[in-house]
């Protein structure tokens, strides 16, 4: 398995959920159509037919990493592109007056924002579901904010910051039951996990969460759901996304995807859920009684370590730990520090969000960059 660059000479990568590296593999696929193969899709002579070609077959790469039917995969330029599309366009489609939607406090800003939306410009009324003490949202909690108007439901597969993986079947099972369309944005479980669309109306695919390149995702819909588009045009995919395809990025999306699949048939996941929890138990024996977890113990993604050590801010101790590259549970806005918004949402106490850790793994991770990753991190802390 080749290394990506990139990697080869800096710090030890732990953001995987900020962004993959490129796989080789995939920029080799992509690259003849970026050149040779740059026929328009919808061309009917030979350079048209052999982008279309690529074009299908990476669509079937996705819906096979999914478990679903090529004819469901709708590609767009991004993930939040497919999260307004599912959002925006299911509340636009459904001609309810004062249509209701239903989310929860630990979504993406492309989920919160495409909500607030809907709320200041169309009218809409948006319920937000509590989460627990691990972000978890009660699905009897959605079944009791369902109302005659509600059109649609949104929650996320897996946390970007935490890990915490949403109970999304029993509550795709509850909103089923009471004829309410229901969305997951997916991008953090996808090719980290095994994941069956098979049941959902609509699931959020992104690209750079999975080895491929920035500025690709797709929105998978379930047969019979009717969107209104984001963009009008020529009737591209579907006609729910006009313009001319971007052969190279899809083909990238469907080779990152195949290569997903292949990792998850070969139980990749439960390496890095070793190297997860060795990391874990390296700072916790180290740091005796100062790391704490955030976020569930057991139900989160395999790769994903959210803590925080007593006394400790965060971004200070990436600032001290330089060899390592992750992120911190607080964003910096004009060089103030504020709580992530996810675990403000839990309840954590403000020491906690202030010093809390995302060390999130991946494909390349290993076990000695492990292990030079808690000495370095305990090194900063003391």
């Amino acid at each position: 398995m080749t290394v990506p660059r990139g990697l080869v000479e800096g710090p030890i990568y732990l953001d995987y959920n900020a962004t993959t590296p490129i796989d080789p593999a995939v920029t080799e696929a992509m690259l003849p159509y970026l050149t040779a193969e740059f026929g328009n899709p919808s061309s009917t002579h030979h350079y048209g037919r052999e982008s279309r070609v690529a074009l299908d077959h990476a669509r079937d790469q996705v819906a096979a990493l999914l478990g679903t039917s090529a004819e469901r995969i709708v590609f767009t330029g991004s993930g939040s592109e497919a999260d307004n599309l599912a959002i925006r366009g299911t509340v636009l489609a459904s001609g309810v007056d004062r249509p209701h939607v239903i989310t929860q406090p630990t979504e993406h800003p492309a989920v919160l924002q495409a909500c607030e939306a809907l709320r200041r410009w169309h009218n809409a009324e948006v319920t937000f579901l509590p989460v627990d003490g691990d972000g978890l949202v009660d699905p009897d909690d959605l079944a009791a904010a369902i109302t005659p108007r509600t059109v649609l439901a949104s929650v996320m597969a897996a946390n970007n910051e935490t890990g915490a993986l949403q109970p999304i079947d029993d509550l795709a099972h509850v909103a089923r039951e009471h004829g309410v369309v229901f969305h997951t944005d997916a991008a953090q479980a996808i090719g980290k996990m095994p994941f069956d669309a098979t049941e959902h109306d609509l699931v959020t695919v992104v690209g750079h969460k999975m080895y491929a390149p920035k500025g690709i995702g797709a929105l998978c819909i379930r047969l019979g759901v009717t969107l209104e588009p984001l963009v009008y045009g020529g009737g591209q995919e579907h006609g729910l996304r006009a313009g001319t395809e971007n052969v190279a990025l899809a083909v990238a999306l469907g080779t990152a995807a195949e290569l997903a699949a292949k990792d998850l048939a070969s139980g990749s996941h439960d390496r890095i859920r070793e190297l997860r929890d060795r990391l874990h138990h390296l700072l916790d024996t180290a740091l005796p009684g100062r790391v704490h977890l955030n976020g569930p113990e057991k139900a989160r993604l395999p790769n994903t370590l959210n803590i925080s050590i007593n006394g400790i801010i965060g971004h200070e101790l990436l600032d001290t730990a330089t060899e390592i590259a992750a992120s911190t549970g607080s964003a910096c806005h004009s060089g103030q520090h504020e709580p992530s918004p996810v675990l403000t949402a839990m309840g954590l106490p403000s020491g906690r969000r202030l010093g809390a850790l995302r060390l999130s793994l991946g494909r390349w991770t290993t076990t000695e960059q492990i292990d030079q990753a808690a000495h370095d991190i305990v090194e900063a802390a003391n």
